[in-house]
């Protein structure tokens, strides 16, 4: 039983298979006599305050704002591992895939903002820029051979990126209005725990606890809190002497499995509780609506494939090894998976709430087309390394 356990959570398919799963529970609670029961555990109040310490929260709020820096902290490992020693660290190895990721960024927002450009919506830009790292590469890894390995580290480095410029955008676009005391002690932290690697401190409590600190004084500087996730996540070392795991790797083994099994999913069930009602289908037709599908199902491939196209003309980027230009489009569809960061971005672009599931139902319509037509592109086009295996 335990050995069937860790073949199902070493497999990298898995962690999507839960997600769906988890969307599904949701959407049938949500949509049953306990969805008002669910929407009250979600409104319930958790935590303490007094008069200088302020840590009293909705259960919602705790998932997104607090158990999603958790997230976004193992997402800034995967970040600086690619920085420093992976795919990105390389001018050759990170160009194509950080053109890429800007064009399947810039493209469906500017779509999105075109279609909205005028209206309510407009705010919401930011959604359908995103990747969902998980659901992309357990749909790309269910295809197995039948794609180069090539095509799948591209698609892992450009979701990467891809999740940088998201956070990147919430910080900057998607923050409320700045309190610079707050912010200013979240940086004199910050600072020290830079000092702390520097000074070559190895043990993890050094840099996990002072970003407990950076996660409160974050949220309360007007930045979102999962922000500190990601800086938290830049202090702690990866290269070290005599130790056969750096805090880095070991830190982001800790917390892979937790994570994708718990966190997101925990994150899934809490903001896809959409109660379909009358209308909701017409949602899927109005500017809010096209502009998220569009964005994400003709956005994204039509950027990566624009951007892959200009890399190579001005030859600062090459192929994948292997892979063909329909392989590229279909990278780009499986890219159009939203999901988690698109919600997560919905979330901080509306207060009212038909817009918010109005528009996180255009997502799961999004992100499902745009998954299953990447999957059946990439399924019927052999790649020439199997036409060759198939031929000897």
């Amino acid at each position: 039983m335990l050995k069937i356990l860790k073949n199902f959570t070493d497999s990298p398919t898995s962690g999507g298979i839960i997600l769906f799963i988890c969307v599904l529970i949701s959407l049938t609670i949500a949509n049953s006599p306990l969805g008002d029961a669910f929407e009250n555990i979600l409104n319930t109040q958790l935590g303490f305050e007094t008069a200088s310490v302020h840590l009293r929260y909705t259960t919602a709020l705790w998932i997104n704002d607090g158990l999603m820096a958790i997230f976004f902290l193992l997402v800034g490992l995967e970040i600086k591992r690619e920085l420093v020693s992976g795919e990105l660290s390389t001018p050759r190895q990170a160009l194509l895939p950080i053109f890429c990721a800007f064009g399947g960024a810039i493209v469906p927002a500017g779509i999105y903002f075109a279609v909205n450009q005028g209206t309510e919506t407009v705010s919401g830009w930011g959604i359908p820029m995103a990747t969902d790292i998980a659901f992309a590469l357990a749909v790309i890894a269910m295809l197995g051979k039948r794609v180069p390995a090539s095509l799948k580290v591209f698609l892992a480095a450009l979701a990467i990126v891809d999740d940088l410029i998201a956070i990147l955008v919430i910080a900057i676009f998607y923050s409320a209005e700045l309190h610079t005391i707050y912010l200013g002690y979240a940086a004199a932290i910050l600072a020290l725990l830079f000092i702390f690697n520097r000074l070559g401190v190895q043990s993890l409590i050094f840099y996990l606890i002072p970003g407990l600190f950076i996660w409160y004084f974050v949220h309360h500087s007007g930045i979102h809190a999962t922000i500190a996730g990601v800086l938290t996540a830049m202090t702690i070392p990866l290269a070290t002497k005599g130790q056969k795991e750096p805090p880095l790797l070991k830190l982001e083994h800790a917390l892979t499995t937790p994570v994708n099994f718990l966190i997101v999913p925990l994150f899934a069930l809490a903001n896809t509780a959409i109660r379909f009602e009358e209308g909701m289908l017409e949602g899927l037709v109005s500017p809010l609506g096209v502009g998220i599908i569009v964005g994400l199902m003709l956005g994204k491939p039509v950027g990566v494939y624009l951007m892959t196209k200009l890399a190579i003309l001005l030859r600062i980027g090459s192929m994948p090894q292997g892979a063909s230009w329909v392989q590229i489009i279909g990278v780009g569809l499986l890219a159009g998976i939203g999901f988690t960061m698109s919600i997560f971005i919905a979330l901080l672009s509306f207060s009212d709430n038909l817009l918010i599931a109005e528009a996180k139902f255009s997502i799961l319509v999004a992100s499902l087309l745009s998954g299953v037509t990447g999957y059946i592109l990439l399924n019927r086009v052999a790649t020439p390394s199997n036409d060759n295996e198939k031929k000897t």
